[in-house]
């Protein structure tokens, strides 16, 4: 590949411009870089929003769940219970400090709104966390995407010393930096994987209760299967991540901090160089560290972003809104397609991480969408899974 092609592929989605091929194509395999799930505007004002979208997109009718009730018997070990029901999906208009330049952006590919029918299933309260994927891994002896060397014959031309197992973590610089160029904050690190989030110098001891990183989507696939569940499709996220509400920005309602009160694990201080932990984290969080929303789940703001099995279009919800009535139990488009990368295949990320802020990423607010490689984690990636009622 050549410098400017390796250039163009860092540089060319606002979500996830990261793939797998790009940083096996590029020399040294330890500095390649890109930000994973971000936008590129490095606003930090509250700048004119773009003019205000057309009433009809932006309409949100109110939720109505299920009447029915939790199935009977027990609930499956460390999930709740969502009763399903028709609801108003798709991305509000932002306001307070996330009503930027960034915010609006983030809402490019979440619009128009529509309505939607899901039926009731029960979903895992937390993100999964290290100790439920060991026990996946000790009862199997599954190998992880970020573990396995990868092959040449997938990646035909790459350098043979950037084929080494490992993964992309970030690594913020020491100082303010312009937001345009994402190779100064994300690195490809050998040997960095779910046991290893940093590298192969990390551990991942005494954080049994955070969410497991640097899983692709087969990775995550796979304990789904072993669990006896399954991932959520995009639209049973969204039903589940609002809580019961409609039209909200964030899971809670609509004001980021309601009396001053942290609700999720997001990026303070200056990005992409200082976390300063106001909300008690810089970086990653354990599991629940965090007001659950009306359903019980906790996390489905910030932390990590969450896999789910749609595959990613930007005009899917205007497929949906065109059709018509209300869409039942929708699984996504038939195929990816991501006009940045048309040959990449690409799966929906939803939820946020702990690297969203106000200054390059919003996407914290809960109609948003971010979508990334089906064949790369980061550590800043997750997944929780969901089980049909019985």
């Amino acid at each position: 590949m050549s410098k400017r092609r390796a250039s163009r592929v860092a540089q060319a989605s606002p979500r996830n411009p990261f793939t797998r091929a790009a940083w096996l194509w590029i020399a040294g395999a330890i500095v390649t870089v890109i930000a994973v799930l971000a936008i590129k505007s490095g606003s930090t004002t509250n700048v004119p929003a773009r003019p205000t979208t057309a009433a009809a997109e932006l309409t949100f009718g109110a939720t109505l769940p299920n009447a029915s009730t939790a199935p009977s018997g027990p609930p499956p070990q460390g999930m709740v219970w969502i009763p399903g029901g028709e609801f108003s999906m798709g991305a509000a208009d932002p306001m307070g400090s996330d009503r930027n330049a960034v915010g609006m952006q983030a809402t490019d590919d979440s619009r128009p709104i529509h309505r939607v029918y899901v039926d009731g299933f029960w979903m895992d309260a937390t993100e999964v966390t290290n100790a439920q994927f060991a026990a996946f891994v000790n009862a199997t002896g599954y190998v992880t995407v970020a573990e396995k060397t990868p092959r040449a014959e997938d990646f035909p031309g790459a350098p043979p010393e950037n084929l080494v197992a490992g993964s992309v973590v970030f690594s913020p610089p020491d100082h303010a930096v312009a937001l345009d160029n994402h190779y100064v904050w994300w690195a490809y690190v050998k040997h960095a994987d779910w046991r290893h989030p940093l590298g192969p110098q990390s551990s991942i001891a005494g954080q049994e209760k955070f969410p497991v990183v640097h899983v692709a989507y087969e990775d995550a696939l796979a304990y789904a299967t072993w669990a006896g569940k399954r991932l959520p499709t995009e639209a049973e996220w969204e039903f589940a991540a609002r809580g019961g509400l409609s039209g909200q920005i964030y899971p809670w309602g609509n004001e980021f901090r309601p009396n001053g009160t942290w609700m999720a694990n997001s990026h303070q201080g200056h990005f992409p160089d200082r976390d300063a932990g106001e909300d008690t984290f810089a970086g990653l969080a354990p599991v629940s560290s965090f007001p659950a929303n009306g359903y019980g789940l906790f996390d489905v703001a910030g932390n990590v972003w969450e896999w789910v099995s749609d595959w990613y279009r930007p005009d899917y919800y205007s497929e949906l809104a065109a059709a018509g009535g209300i869409a039942r139990n929708p699984q996504g488009p038939s195929s990816s397609y991501d006009p940045a990368e048309p040959n990449e295949k690409k799966r929906v990320h939803r939820g946020g991480s702990f690297l969203c802020t106000d200054q390059y990423c919003s996407r914290y607010m809960v109609g948003t969408r971010g979508q990334g490689d089906v064949g790369i984690g980061a550590n800043h990636l997750g997944f929780r899974c969901v089980k049909p009622a019985e």
